[in-house]
């Protein structure tokens, strides 16, 4: 795996920052973002490319989350309510609609702006936003300071991961060590997120 994400690394700084861009607008995506490591992803890009490329990370990050989470909302107050009772509705499941609705009615934008830090729902929030007619220019705002804030904390830690890696006694791979602190990381957001998700529906 480390050998085919040094080859990725060889490829021309555009390229690579379209195919990360690619893969965050279907991170962003409902059903889809389950299956796409949005994070993963942005270490991976870190730990490839080093902070040289820092700046395109972000750009290409915000770019296809904002992209993606667009496509959803607009998605949403077009055809949410027949979506709903599709069999992609059946696939997302009725209690997480629910309680997606529920937790944009509680928190409103503020939501959305924390949305990209909220496992599934970073998908699925946007796409009930469109439904429930929130103000586009609102839901823009909130996103974009959402994804500039999951980004820049992924940027940093990968950054802070490769420099971990050179301090490390046996001269570890930068790429292991960033996916390493990502999986960790990934897996205590899941559990905060998911505890604190918890309290919010069950008081909705």
């Amino acid at each position: 795996m480390v050998d085919a994400l040094s080859q990725v690394g060889e490829l021309p700084l555009v390229l690579l920052m379209g195919v990360l861009g690619v893969v965050m607008l279907f991170d962003a995506v409902p059903l889809l973002g389950v299956l796409v490591p949005g994070d993963v992803a942005i270490l991976a890009a870190v730990g490839v490319g080093g902070a040289a490329t820092g700046a395109a990370t972000f750009a290409s990050v915000v770019g296809g989350c904002l992209a993606g989470w667009s496509l959803s909302f607009l998605v949403g107050r077009r055809w949410g309510d027949h979506l709903r009772r599709s069999r992609i509705g059946d696939w997302i499941g009725e209690a997480r609609w629910t309680a997606a609705e529920g937790i944009l009615r509680q928190g409103g934008g503020r939501m959305v702006l924390v949305a990209p830090f909220l496992p599934v729902f970073n998908a699925l929030l946007p796409l009930a936003a469109g439904g429930l007619r929130m103000s586009y220019r609102r839901f823009l705002v909130c996103a974009t300071g959402g994804a500039a804030a999951w980004a820049g904390l992924y940027l940093v830690l990968g950054t802070a991961s490769r420099s971990l890696a050179g301090l490390l006694p046996g001269d570890p791979s930068p790429m292991l060590v960033t996916m390493a602190v990502g999986l960790l990381l990934a897996g205590a957001v899941l559990m905060g997120t998911r505890r604190r998700l918890g309290m919010m529906t069950g008081a909705g």
